[in-house]
């Protein structure tokens, strides 16, 4: 049986796993107003792969006796000045999104939940790719400094990426 601090802690993690999604959606969006089809594939991929992460939680919650709570999930933002800015955001996000499976893993530890130290254990190597992967396209795009052929060749290779 899951304990109510972690049955809380993992129902708000629902929550930031689901504005994930939200929040890559309206970047796909962006992408394709921009007529950067590569990019807006690779932040649908990432999308699933957020809506993927809160279904972990859910049926972990589940699975354990516990009550799934869902919450508001507030709107994203819809604007962004450049496609680095994209980038950079959606590594800072997932920054954060590391620092919350880390304090999920030390409550974990303090509340002796060793299914739960287990589960996330997943997580955790997960946000290692998770970070790299953003890293990486930060770099490139910084590399290339927005000029438009070299955009266009990012999106391309971005295009080609396959869900997981």
């Amino acid at each position: 049986m899951i304990n109510k601090s972690m049955q809380d802690a993992m129902n708000d993690q629902i929550n930031k796993e689901l504005y994930s999604s939200y929040l890559y959606l309206s970047m796909a969006a962006y992408f394709e107003d921009k007529n950067l089809p590569g990019f807006a594939h690779w932040m649908r991929i990432q999308e699933a792969e957020e809506r993927e992460h809160a279904m972990k939680f859910y049926d972990f919650i589940l699975e354990r006796g516990g009550k799934v709570t869902l919450k508001t999930i507030d709107a994203p933002k819809t604007e962004w000045k450049s496609t680095l800015e994209v980038a950079e955001e959606v590594a800072a996000h997932e920054a954060k999104v590391t620092a919350s499976i880390y304090a999920l893993y030390e409550l974990a530890l303090k509340e002796k939940d060793y299914p739960a130290q287990v589960m996330l254990q997943w997580f955790i190597t997960e946000q290692v790719e998770e970070e790299k992967n953003a890293a990486e396209i930060v770099a490139n795009l910084k590399l290339i400094e927005e000029r438009g052929t070299a955009v266009l060749m990012l999106d391309h290779r971005l295009g080609k990426r396959n869900g997981d």
